[in-house]
């Protein structure tokens, strides 16, 4: 059977084996995307509507997402571009996490046409620079929280996000454009540690101790004026929701869209699953390790998953690939985060858990030397890792049986 998996933003067809599933993104009927932010805008949850928000506003901060995310960005600022363009004193903040700040092309990427009139006043945050920052408290599990010092400065902030499953925090959107989004690197790296624990996962949100961490974390916030938006894309990026309002509210009512896109059924595992990091989210292999983390729950143990991913500006946090090089086995990994912890370090650990239970193979530009140590196997073929994963169960004596995650960053399979 021939399937299209993606490689930087072109499909490449592959062969399958016969027994195989296919998993991606519900698929829902898409309606005008305009009406779509109009109608959120107009019906605000737990919040006044945004043209009382935007007139109350003397400063207003524009809080968005870097180009690690598909987030519609453009689309919703040029809805907004007549209240926005006139506004006395209007900036805009990149929520980088602790990414790098983006390139001219991401930039264009992030705010389309509006990016000529606003590059001016756009700013990336860095959250090594501790000079930007500002000390508000700490959250209940001690993470102490420096956030971008604009924040408290503005006062009055416009958070535009999008919404769907994360690997150890539950779901993206909400509360992350604060943090990790503008906050600082070490609130970010007390904040990831607690990824470590079992309860961060996927679709995980009660008990979740990062989500809770994130969420306490915005107490320190309470003085802020927050109205915000949020959408839900398609597995193909089209716009399938937007809420608005109250930051947590929106964000809730937010989830059950992205259920219905993201939460996929699975008949059956595979001892091979192949799983795609799509463009956007092929910018680095820390960033695409998020589909190795979703295709992870479609494999059986003793089987082989591949990661197809360009990683087009390399391999991303530095601490991710130093702790990777530390051991010679995915087992020494584990060890070694008994003993000490660094940002970066909760990827490996979760590659290293996979590691432990089955093969891990990857299609990346990257080069082969770095895929080894990153304790991946490097092929630069797509079909010849599925060929050689097929000859690789067939010498245990097992019939092979694929499951193909062409959007895997974007879908969570759910074993019936």
């Amino acid at each position: 059977m021939k399937v299209d998996i993606p490689y930087g933003k072109e499909n490449v067809k592959i062969n399958v084996p016969d027994d195989n599933e296919l998993l991606v993104p519900n698929k829902v009927n898409v309606k005008n995307q305009d009406k779509l932010i109009e109608d959120a805008l107009e019906n605000p949850i737990g919040y006044k509507s945004y043209d009382e928000f935007s007139e109350d506003a003397e400063k207003l901060l524009v809080i968005i997402n870097d180009a690690t995310r598909p987030t519609p960005t453009s689309k919703v600022l040029k809805y907004l571009l007549p209240v926005l363009s006139s506004h006395p004193d209007v900036k805009f903040l990149i929520a980088t996490g602790v990414h790098r700040a983006p390139t001219e092309e991401e930039y264009k990427f992030i705010l389309g046409d509006t990016y000529n009139i606003f590059r001016r006043k756009v700013i990336a945050h860095d959250a090594r620079k501790n000079e930007d920052m500002t000390y508000l408290g700490k959250s209940k599990n001690g993470t102490e929280m420096y956030i971008n010092k604009l924040v408290p400065e503005y006062k009055n902030i416009l958070v535009i996000g999008s919404v769907e499953p994360h690997y150890f925090a539950g779901y993206t959107g909400g509360r992350k454009s604060f943090l990790p989004g503008v906050a600082s690197y070490k609130t970010i790296e007390m904040n990831h540690k607690l990824a470590l624990n079992d309860e961060a996962q996927s679709l995980s949100l009660e008990g979740n101790p990062v989500n809770e961490d994130m969420v306490d974390a915005m107490n320190v916030l309470n003085d802020l004026n927050v109205f915000s938006i949020q959408t839900i894309l398609t597995g193909d990026h089209k716009l399938f929701a937007v809420t608005a309002g109250d930051l947590h509210k929106s964000f809730d009512a937010a989830i059950e869209y992205s259920k219905k896109i993201f939460c996929v059924p699975l008949k059956k595992k595979g001892n091979i699953v192949i799983t795609a990091a799509p463009y956007p989210m092929d910018i680095d292999l820390y960033q695409s390790q998020k589909a190795l983390d979703n295709g992870k729950l479609a494999l059986e143990d003793d089987g082989v998953i591949i990661l197809v991913s360009k990683c087009r500006t390399g391999v991303g946090e530095d601490a991710f690939l130093e702790l990777l090089c530390k051991a010679d086995s995915p087992k020494k990994i584990l060890e070694i985060l008994g003993d000490e912890y660094k940002l970066g370090y909760h990827k490996a650990a979760k590659m290293a858990q996979i590691g432990v239970r089955a093969e891990m193979w990857a299609v990346t530009d990257l080069d082969c030397e770095t895929i080894k140590k990153s304790q991946l196997k490097p092929y630069s073929d797509i079909q010849k890792a599925v060929d050689d994963a097929v000859e690789l169960i067939k010498s245990k004596d097992k019939k092979p049986r694929a499951v193909v995650m062409p959007f895997g960053s974007l879908t969570v399979p759910l074993l019936k």
